[in-house]
């Protein structure tokens, strides 16, 4: 690989690929409803706004790969002709398709367009990974349960195919996504993008004897909990110089079109900041965990990439289904940098911390409506009047407030305010 390694981001929505793009990414992934794995996710994504991400994508001269990752039935197979001609039309970078069928398919209707197989197909082998190769699929997504060294072996036998590997975001409690209990209790088919996550909830074991008729449950010990199919969140970011190392990884993927702007922020800025200090020399994992650690999660785990599954037993949370990070979100800056919308209740005299997009600047200003100052290495806010767009004064602003709060300065577009998880609780009398 000569090349940097690119760092691939979620995009969820028009909004959430300009924040990945201002916070680092070199790439996004995301696509419409149809046929996409993220269903939820696609419906925040309509084809006019679908163009204008990749139009934009494409100003910045960045990549935009289009997800068609779902799996036909046969009544389907028209419908994803008509859908790959559609996206081919909007000239995405590549499309992540699953199916050996819609590979085919994709190659007859929009032959130009590279094909990425994503990691649904399960390769872990140079074999399945040759299979793909002579098919036309330039890149592989590597299913999560591959280890770095047969990542090594598939680019020792296949040097010019692409491999990107998944280093942060959710984790499948079934092997790379193959599970059924969310179509069992719902009749929501995740390998058709309409997953419950089910494996997040707790459930409780009851045991039955088929001779007496007999049922009781099953008490679990104390603190173990009852999340038996909660996988942790993956997180490698201190990885990075293994993988990077290895030479043989074309590509950094983070998971999470359905999470939050502030997750696509951090999460993105943390992994741009350990790839680009991977190549200067200056590599601080702790730096980029205590980032990461800002953000909702189930738990980190390094899973299977460089330990093996058997190694060790640390890839499930059994307590709990999903916890505070260490810091809460206050509020948002709007994409022309004069205005802030509320996340979490802000009053007169708070101070929040500001942060900055990759590569932004800010200089201090004191005025009437707040103080931008330095302190402890960090930019932040102190707010001094709530003045809406409409010239209306407030004491107080909650979250969910739609009231676009005027800025004491000019800050870079998609600029985040924020506050320790702690101090978030005070406010909220839950501490």
């Amino acid at each position: 690989m000569g090349t940097k390694v690119e760092l691939l981001a979620p995009a969820g929505n028009l909004q959430k690929l300009q924040i990945a793009f201002a916070y680092g990414a070199d790439a996004v992934y995301g696509g419409t409803s149809s046929f996409s794995l993220r269903i939820r996710s696609g419906k925040e994504f309509s084809k006019e706004d679908l163009k204008k991400g990749i139009e934009y994508t494409h100003s910045l001269g960045k990549k935009f790969y289009c997800t068609i990752n779902g799996f036909p039935f046969n009544s389907q197979l028209k419908l994803f002709a008509r859908h790959i001609e559609e996206m081919a039309k909007l000239n995405p970078d590549a499309f992540i398709i699953s199916s050996p069928g819609v590979i085919k398919l994709a190659k007859e209707i929009a032959p130009n367009i590279p094909i990425h197989l994503s990691t649904q197909a399960n390769v872990m082998n140079y074999y399945d990974a040759a299979i793909y190769y002579e098919m036309g699929v330039s890149r592989i997504i590597a299913a999560r349960e591959i280890s770095l060294k047969d990542c090594e072996e598939i680019k020792k036998h296949l040097p010019n195919l692409e491999l990107e590997v998944f280093v942060h975001g959710a984790m499948c409690f079934a092997y790379s996504g193959r599970c059924l209990v969310s179509a069992l209790q719902h009749g929501r088919v995740p390998n058709r993008g309409s997953c419950a996550n089910d494996c997040r909830l707790p459930y409780e074991i009851y045991a039955h004897n088929p001779e007496t008729g007999v049922t009781f449950k099953l008490e679990e010990e104390s603190e173990v909990g009852t999340y038996i199919m909660n996988a942790k969140d993956l997180n490698l970011a201190s990885h990075i110089k293994e993988i990077l190392d290895s030479g043989v990884i074309d590509s950094l993927k983070i998971e999470g079109r359905t999470k939050s702007p502030y997750y696509v922020a951090i999460v993105t800025r943390a992994y741009r900041q350990a790839i680009d200090d991977y190549y200067s020399g200056n590599f601080e994992p702790e730096k980029y965990q205590a980032e990461l650690a800002t953000t909702q999660n189930r738990g980190f785990t390094d899973a299977y990439l460089i330990s093996r599954p058997f190694e060790k037993y640390d890839t499930q949370s059994l307590g709990f289904s999903i916890q505070d990070g260490t810091h809460q979100v206050v509020g948002l800056i709007s994409s022309d940098g004069k205005t802030w919308r509320c996340k979490d209740k802000t009053e007169i005299g708070d101070i929040v911390e500001i942060v900055l997009p990759v590569g932004a600047r800010v200089e201090p200003v004191n005025n009437e409506l707040g103080e931008v100052f330095f302190k402890d290495n960090k930019w932040w806010l102190k707010v001094k009047k709530l003045k809406t767009v409409s010239g209306k004064e407030l004491q107080a602003v909650h979250s969910g407030n739609m009231n676009d709060i005027l800025l004491p300065t000019l800050l870079p577009a998609f600029t985040i305010l924020r506050r320790d998880i702690i101090e978030a609780k005070a406010k909220k009398g839950l501490l």
